[in-house]
């Protein structure tokens, strides 16, 4: 308890829970260890036992601490280790909470209705031969047709990440590097070091990746760039098309790149409020475009596409037919309808409205409460804090759980702090939220 009460700084909430976090971060109180009880704290630090419960409150709604009933209140142990690295930092608490904007997921009731299509499908889970083509003919039709540049070829595969894995598995060698957004999407950071390949992060404004940081990180002979073109995450930036004819100029003119390949994944197409983009447009044997229907259609689908230059495309999936064969077939029929059917259409329409209208009412709450920051696109925002463990534990503090910053940082020394907002989440009390943002970006 000593180590407790000599680190309490301010004797509220906020202050007593901001004291055991950063205990619990430098390593002095450890995973398992008991802390003291309320009642004990409370007359510790002259306080009444509702202070130290609301702090105890905030510590728990970030994950920070566990209650045990009457055993008591512990450190949380270790994360669950069979989540890759970067996971782990973005895996949300099963302690209740007034409103999540943690996860990063589509609001389940903007998400199509599943059952007329599975009304109009084929329910049997038979294909004629193993060997047959691994994408179903109507849906390659409607994915070629919507696609944002002329593909040589396609597959489809089981959801944007294993696209990305695969793709990197084809191209990345062990010590390559590998240029990422910075920041970015922590699991595509695990993957990259997963194949033993070195991280070049490289910044961004408004536009996308800023043209002049790429072309010095091309200097550096990477073999994949890596790049959200829209919603990214967490940011919720859009690639404008003027950027992505900068940047394929960058890669065509570097004689450092003209064997790179460029992984475009474009995981919020659906419901993106922005036009669709590639750098397939102007460098077609250099790019692989991934499509994701999680976001738009459900993440339970697990059904991406991703095309590029045949000689790409092919070794993938002929990979494939040793390993999980193909994405289920009914699967793809499902997707097919609900990409052609006019009431799911109708309704991934008003999910992309609806989610655009969300991010501009909570930029209009924000500037109210005196923050500037534009409306994003798709359902994440990037809000700078003054410090980012002190703006979390105030927000859990006040029933609100956002995600830590750090993970989605690919530089470990970046000195600004933030969280990301599943804005998309966002159904109603958009004042209240922007008024605890506020405050807690400043705390």
């Amino acid at each position: 308890m000593r180590a407790i009460t000599d680190s309490v700084e301010e004797t509220t909430p906020h202050g007593i829970a901001a004291a055991v976090a950063r205990l619990i971060t430098s390593g002095e109180l450890a995973p398992g260890d008991r802390l003291p009880t309320v009642r004990e704290l409370a007359a510790e630090l002259s306080v009444s036992p509702a202070t130290v419960s609301h702090a105890w409150q905030a510590l728990s709604g970030v994950g920070l601490i566990v209650s045990r009933g009457r055993s008591g209140s512990f450190v949380r142990a270790a994360p669950r280790r069979w989540l890759p690295p970067r996971y782990q930092g973005l895996a949300g608490q099963l302690e209740a909470t007034r409103l999540d904007l943690s996860t990063g997921t589509p609001d389940p009731l903007l998400l199509p209705a599943l059952g007329p299509a599975f009304s109009r499908i084929a329910l049997r889970a038979d294909t004629p031969s193993y060997l047959d083509q691994p994408v179903i003919p109507e849906l390659e039709a409607v994915l070629r047709a919507a696609w944002p540049a002329p593909v040589d070829a396609l597959t489809v595969v089981d959801g944007a990440l294993d696209a990305i894995s695969r793709a990197m598995d084809l191209v990345v060698r062990f010590g390559d590097r590998v240029v990422v957004e910075d920041p970015g999407f922590p699991p595509i950071f695990d993957l990259v070091d997963h194949v033993g390949a070195v991280r070049v992060p490289v910044g961004a404004d408004e536009e996308g990746m800023r043209p002049e940081l790429l072309e010095r990180a091309l200097t550096l002979r990477p073999s994949v760039i890596l790049l959200q073109p829209r919603a990214q995450n967490p940011t919720g930036r859009s690639l404008s098309r003027g950027r992505a004819e900068q940047l394929a100029q960058v890669i065509r003119r570097s004689r450092h790149a003209s064997g790179a390949i460029v992984i475009e994944d474009d995981h919020s197409a659906g419901i993106s409020a922005v036009a669709d983009v590639s750098l397939a447009q102007w460098l077609p044997q250099q790019v692989l475009h991934i499509r994701s229907f999680s976001k738009s259609h459900g993440p339970d689908l697990r059904i991406a596409a991703i095309g590029g230059p045949a000689e790409l495309i092919e070794p993938i999936v002929s990979r494939r037919l040793l390993g999980p064969g193909w994405t289920s077939r009914m699967l793809q029929a499902m997707l097919h309808d609900l990409l052609t059917d006019p009431a799911s259409i109708a309704e991934v329409a008003d999910a992309r409205r609806i989610y655009a209208a969300r991010q501009r009412d909570l930029s209009a709450a924000l500037a109210a409460h005196g923050v500037s920051l534009a409306a994003a696109d798709g359902i994440n925002t990037w809000l700078p804090v003054a410090d980012e463990r002190a703006a979390i534990v105030q927000l859990a503090a006040a029933g609100l759980r956002v995600a830590a910053g750090t993970p989605f940082q690919a530089d470990a020394g970046a000195s600004a702090s933030f969280v990301r907002v599943t804005v998309g989440a966002l159904r109603e009390d958009v004042d209240w939220v922007a008024a605890q943002l506020a405050a807690a970006a400043s705390a």
